[in-house]
């Protein structure tokens, strides 16, 4: 920090001219964000668009179909990147950052898919690619898990990450909607996509996932290492039982230390409590538990979907840029990082309309059992591989659910007293 007459004084910020890949909802949020902030230092040269001629709210001399026109230029030293398209999005973003440009971008498919390739470039050629608006749009997750928890005492990451399907089960269980009005409410609302599928079979929590795996463990993973699934299967049934149990259904993104050198990570439906403060977190809101051995617990609530919050995300991000702010990557660069394993137990609620569908065989044991037409559903005892293994519990009619509590500790020394009651001829 330099100084001025013995005063100390801020560093001095850099003038950012940005290119923008994208005028869809985000980026026409983020030009209307940019057009109230003047004190940024950071303006839009261009903004490259896929179709010309499409009518858009500003004049047509601001816009280009040329990627060539925003990479090659070189007073443009940010690239923007808001595209739906993961493949194009990667290109834009690999080119760019060999280019030695720094790169914003809220692709969360895209980075999930070549995050450890993109780190890397990032330090080949010295320059910064941020993400913050990827996960869990107005929420700044990302910067804290870098920064606040720079430390290897932070023991889980879970939340609501997906906004759409919070929304669609806010629907269900508050006003009674079904599956399919919730669905075509958050629709309607922008909310959710006209080929919702990224959203409800999970994909989209799974991506985010692996980008907080990154941040908070050091893990670079992709989805296809951990369990995860959807909404789509969740019965009526389901919702009614939770409402008589006092609970509430929300897709969940767990990440956790289950010993000293392993992790576990999973994205599923999960049983709710009143008092888990994920239960309050409602419609398109997002919301995050953090905990560590030393600062407990903290929780985090934003909005997750919508034009304006993940605007906000990117704008927090182009800031970041005026002083060289880059992700360190600390806990990815450390030698002695948790593996990411699956060999771990879970407590699951399974339903289905047949009580053959569900492989009771598959469960260590069972604790709860319920058998009537089309309503049948089983609470037990699982290893997390034989979920991981086996799409039994994926068949149409099924729905699995997890406990309100779902890793399970000392299942080793419950089999041997459940054994123990067998050979007593107990059980």
């Amino acid at each position: 920090m330099s100084t001025i007459n013995n005063q100390p004084t801020l560093p001095v910020s850099k003038k950012l001219t940005l290119g923008l890949f994208g005028f869809g909802v985000v980026g026409k949020g983020l030009y209307d964000v940019l057009q109230s902030t003047p004190a940024l230092q950071a303006s839009i040269k261009i903004i490259c668009i896929k179709n010309a001629g499409k009518q858009r709210a500003i004049p047509p001399e601001h816009f280009t179909t040329s990627a060539a026109a925003l990479l090659d230029d070189e007073e443009i030293n940010v690239i923007i990147e808001l595209i739906d398209d993961a493949d194009a999005a990667y290109e834009i973003v690999k080119t760019a950052l060999q280019k030695g440009k720094a790169v914003v971008s809220a692709n969360k498919k895209m980075i999930a898919a070549h995050l450890e390739e993109l780190l890397h470039l990032q330090h080949e050629y010295k320059t910064a690619f941020l993400y913050e608006g990827s996960c869990c749009a107005s929420i700044p997750i990302i910067r804290n898990l870098e920064e606040y928890y720079d430390n290897d005492l932070l023991s889980s990451v879970k939340g609501i990450v997906n906004g759409s399907t919070n929304y669609i089960l806010t629907k269900i269980f508050e006003d009674g909607l079904s599956f399919k009005d919730a669905l075509l409410e958050a629709q309607q609302l922008g909310f959710a996509e006209s080929n919702p599928s990224l959203d409800i079979e999970g994909h989209d929590a799974a991506n985010k996932l692996t980008i907080l795996l990154a941040h908070a463990f050091g893990n670079i993973a992709s989805p296809q290492d951990f369990i995860y699934n959807g909404i789509t299967a969740i019965k009526k049934t389901d919702a009614e039982l939770a409402q008589q149990k006092h609970l509430k259904i929300k897709l969940i993104a767990t990440a956790q230390k289950i010993n000293d050198t392993q992790l576990a990570a999973f994205v599923l439906p999960q049983f709710v409590e009143a008092s888990d403060d994920l239960s309050n977190v409602s419609n398109e809101f997002n919301g995050l538990i953090t905990e560590s051995s030393f600062a407990d617990k903290h929780f985090f609530k934003g909005k997750g979907a919508g034009a304006y919050p993940t605007a906000a995300a990117v704008l927090s991000d182009i800031a970041a840029l005026r002083y060289d702010y880059k992700y360190e990557y600390k806990k990815y660069l450390q030698p002695n990082k948790l593996t990411l394993t699956n060999d771990y137990f879970l407590k699951i609620f399974v339903s289905a309309d047949d009580i053959e569908k569900i492989e009771k065989d598959q469960f260590e044991w069972i604790e709860e059992w319920h058998n009537e037409a089309n309503n049948n559903w089983i609470v037990g005892i699982i290893h997390a591989i034989k979920l991981q293994e086996n799409d039994w519990w994926k068949q149409p009619g099924v729905s699995l659910i997890l406990h309100q509590n779902p890793i399970v500790n000392n299942v080793a020394y419950k089999k041997v007293g459940k054994r123990s009651l067998q050979l007593a001829g107990v059980v």
